[in-house]
C-alpha cells in the first residue's frame, strides 16, 4: 500500500508518497490539479494508494477527481484544525505538509472529515448562496438606514417595513441632496436585484425539496420553514454519524467551551470551531419558535426567569431544538407538540427535562 499526502493549492498541488514501512518514495508538483496529471503520477507507483488531503480550497472538486481513479483505494479528507503535526510545526513548507499528511495517514492518525455525496454538496452550495444573498441584502438595508439617518428633518412613511412595497415607493420619491440622492437610488436598485434573485432561489429550493424525507420531517418542528429546514437537513446530512444529540449540538456550536483544572470548571463562549451555517439556522429558528410555539415560548421564558440574557436564553432554546431534531431524524418521525413526561407524569414545558 502506498500512502500519498497532497497539499492543495489553487493552481497546483504538492504530492508526497510513503510505503508501508514509512520510506519516502517519490514526490511531484501537479500543475493544474487535473485528473489526468494525478493519474499519471499514481501510475508510477507500485500497488494501490490511499490519499490524504486537507479540507480547504475546493477540496470537494479534487476529491471527485481522485476517488474514481483505478489506483486509488481511498481518499481521506483531514480536518485542518485538528492536524496538529502541520498546524504546530515551526518549519512549514508545502513538501513538509504533504509528507506530514502521508505519515498521519500511514499511522491512521488522521482526524477525518465527513464527506457528503456530491449531490448533497451541490445542494449545500445552493442553500448557502441564498443565505449569502440574504446577508448581503441586510448589509445594504443597514447602509440605507445610515444614509437616511444623516438627513435633517426627513419624514419617513408610517409602515411596518420600510423596504416593503409602500416603503420602497416612498424612498424612490425622496429628493435628497447629492451625493446621497444618487447613493440611495443605487442601493434601492441593488436591493431590487437581490430581492428578485432571492425569490428565484427560494422557488428553486422549494422545487428541489419536494419529496425530501428529512426536510419534510423537519418542517413539522415549530420555527422551521422551507429554507431553514433544508439548511439543517443538508448540513447534518446523516444523523447516524453523530453518537448522540449532544455531539450534534457540539458540531453546531451550540454548547459553551469548557475548561477544567484542579477541580474547578469554567464555561466560556460558544465553541468557535463549529458549523456556522447550522448554528445560524438553529438560532434563527429558535427566535421564530418562541413566538409561535407554546412549548418553546414557555421554555424561553423559563430561562429568562433564571436570569439569563436574551441571547443566552435563545441559544439554550436552539440547543433544545437541536436535540429534538437529532431524535426526529434518527427515529424518522415528525415532531409532535406533546408535553414532556418524566417518570410517566406530564410536566410543565418550562421545567427542566
Amino acid at each position: 500500500m502506498n500512502y500519498v499526502g497532497i497539499d492543495i493549492h489553487k493552481r497546483y498541488s504538492i504530492c508526497a508518497t510513503q510505503d508501508e514501512q514509512g520510506r519516502r518514495l517519490r514526490g511531484a508538483r501537479i500543475e493544474g490539479n487535473s485528473a489526468s496529471a494525478f493519474a499519471q503520477y499514481l501510475a508510477g507507483l507500485n500497488g494501490p494508494c490511499k490519499i490524504a488531503l486537507e479540507a480547504c480550497w475546493n477540496w470537494g472538486t479534487l476529491y471527485d477527481r481522485l476517488a474514481p481513479l483505478p489506483q486509488v483505494e481511498e481518499v481521506v479528507v483531514a480536518h485542518p484544525l485538528k492536524t496538529r503535526l502541520i498546524g504546530e510545526s515551526q518549519i512549514k513548507t508545502d513538501k513538509i505538509d504533504a509528507q506530514a499528511l502521508a505519515t498521519l495517514l500511514r499511522g491512521n492518525f488522521i482526524s477525518r472529515v465527513h464527506v457528503p455525496q456530491k449531490a448533497v454538496r451541490q445542494r449545500k452550495d445552493q442553500l448557502r448562496q441564498r443565505l449569502y444573498f440574504a446577508r448581503l441584502r441586510t448589509k445594504i438595508r443597514n447602509r440605507t438606514h445610515a444614509l437616511l439617518d444623516r438627513q435633517e428633518k426627513l419624514e419617513l412613511p408610517q409602515c411596518s417595513d420600510l423596504f416593503g412595497a409602500k416603503g420602497r415607493g416612498h424612498l424612490r420619491r425622496l429628493e435628497l441632496p447629492e451625493p446621497d440622492h444618487t447613493l440611495l437610488h443605487e442601493d434601492l436598485a441593488l436591493l431590487e436585484l437581490l430581492n428578485a434573485q432571492i425569490k428565484d432561489q427560494e422557488k428553486r429550493i422549494a422545487r428541489e425539496n419536494v419529496g425530501d424525507e428529512k426536510t419534510e420531517l423537519l418542517l413539522s418542528v415549530p420555527g422551521l420553514g422551507p429554507i431553514l429546514a433544508a439548511v439543517i437537513a443538508s448540513e447534518i446530512d446523516e444523523p447516524a454519524r453523530f453518537r448522540d444529540a449532544e455531539h450534534l449540538c457540539a458540531y453546531a456550536g451550540l454548547v459553551p467551551s469548557t475548561h477544567g483544572s484542579g477541580g474547578k470548571i469554567y464555561h466560556g463562549k460558544l465553541l468557535w470551531s463549529a458549523n456556522k451555517w447550522l448554528r445560524w439556522a438553529f438560532i434563527e429558528a429558535a427566535w421564530v419558535a418562541v413566538g409561535c410555539s407554546g412549548y418553546f415560548g414557555a421554555f424561553y421564558k423559563h430561562q429568562r426567569s433564571r436570569g439569563k440574557k436574551a441571547n443566552t436564553a435563545i441559544t439554550i432554546v436552539a440547543r433544545r431544538m437541536c436535540r429534538i431534531v437529532w431524535h426526529l431524524l434518527q427515529e424518522k418521525r415528525p415532531y409532535l407538540a406533546a408535553p414532556p413526561k418524566k417518570n410517566g407524569k406530564t410536566i410543565s414545558p418550562a421545567a427542566p427535562v
